[in-house]
């Protein structure tokens, strides 16, 4: 039955009962009854349905085969339920395509997760998570230079990463979760890449980093140091910045942010963590960043969002190995046939360029 894929999607699209059955021309309460398994749609309700929630048919029928499990979510306290409902139907939705592309392969090119090497049972304080963080660094093979593609490198690892388009301004900080065994770093597509990154590193941390903080250091301030170090390494930082400052001119953290990926704000907190400027040179800074408004738009060109590709690649690696035909490769990504038709002979490429 379909009930619970309806109800489902219609959280992931934002639609209470009413207004979806007004735009299928059936009444709140039949939708209702179609969430229930009470009532059955017709085909043509159905077809509107899918119209409506923009999904193909077929989502309706396929089977439930995942779960989240361990949800935390990196939220503020006034974030709007409704928000939480359509964040968590759209990840269930991507996560259960995983699912199902993966189990199509003989063997999923997708390594498993695994913990970096050298990992402390105990971490007591906050200059120990930068150490923790050179470590990982170190036993990924990525040295002290800027991470360009962090979606690529944790996905590389066995991470998947899976963007939700939630507003840039919603209440959202992000969500780390565990599907199968899998973990799963979610954030939204409308951040700017400084902000997606630092969330990325954040919930890698919380995965590091769980169960081997003393009780007197708080998890989220870990996180962050971590997100930080993981990064901005110190040695570079100081061979940018020096040993010790007395002011910092924001360009300089603007450059910084540029070739990093991590905001402003949060170089000018690193400096702070690594000793290269005192508290109250921060708190100087910072109240000018305020007076400038840079505490919500920072000035200067945004960080480039990242974006995933692993998916689609994977799809049509598997159409190319004859491991599933055209229709369900359209039904895995999530777009009608006659358009994957059109994207898989590049025609939309060739119109952009004749443009």
């Amino acid at each position: 039955m379909i009930g619970e894929r309806l109800k489902r999607a219609r959280a992931a699209a934002g639609f209470s009962m009413l207004s979806l059955g007004q735009h299928v021309g059936v009444s709140a309460n039949m939708i209702k009854k179609y969430e229930h398994d009470e009532n059955m749609p017709s085909s043509g309700v159905l077809v509107r349905l899918s119209k409506a929630l923009n999904v193909r048919t077929e989502y309706f029928f396929r089977p439930m085969q995942v779960e989240l499990g361990q949800v935390e979510y990196r939220k503020r306290s006034s974030t709007p339920a409704a928000i939480l409902k359509r964040i968590h139907a759209d990840v269930l939705d991507q996560a259960e395509r995983w699912h199902e592309l993966a189990n199509l392969w003989p063997n999923f090119p997708v390594a498993d997760f695994v913990l970096p090497d050298g990992l402390p049972d105990r971490i007591e304080t906050l200059d120990e998570v930068d150490t923790v963080a050179d470590g990982v660094r170190s036993s990924w093979q990525l040295g002290q230079n800027p991470i360009p593609d962090l979606v690529d490198e944790l996905e590389a690892r066995g991470i998947l990463v899976i963007m939700t388009d939630v507003d840039q301004h919603a209440k959202f900080d992000g969500l780390q979760a565990q599907i199968s065994g899998l973990p799963v770093i979610v954030v939204s597509t409308n951040w700017p890449g400084d902000r997606q990154r630092f969330t990325l590193a954040h919930e890698l941390g919380h995965l590091l980093l769980q169960g081997r903080l003393a009780t007197a250091l708080d998890e989220e301030h870990a996180c962050n140091r971590f997100a930080g170090a993981f990064l901005l390494p110190g040695g570079p930082m100081r061979l940018q910045l020096g040993e010790t400052r007395h002011r910092l001119e924001p360009k300089e953290l603007y450059l910084l942010k540029m070739e990093y990926g991590l905001s402003m704000k949060a170089c000018l907190y690193r400096a702070k963590d690594l000793g290269i400027i005192t508290s109250s040179v921060h708190r100087g800074m910072m109240i000018q960043f305020s007076k400038n408004r840079w505490n919500k738009v920072e000035p200067g060109r945004a960080y480039p969002p990242e974006t995933t590709l692993t998916f689609q690649q994977l799809v049509y690696r598997a159409l190319g190995e004859g491991i599933l035909g055209e229709s369900k490769a359209a039904e895995l990504i999530g777009i009608p046939l006659m358009r994957f038709h059109q994207e898989r002979k590049l025609e939309q490429l060739d119109a952009v360029a004749d443009q």
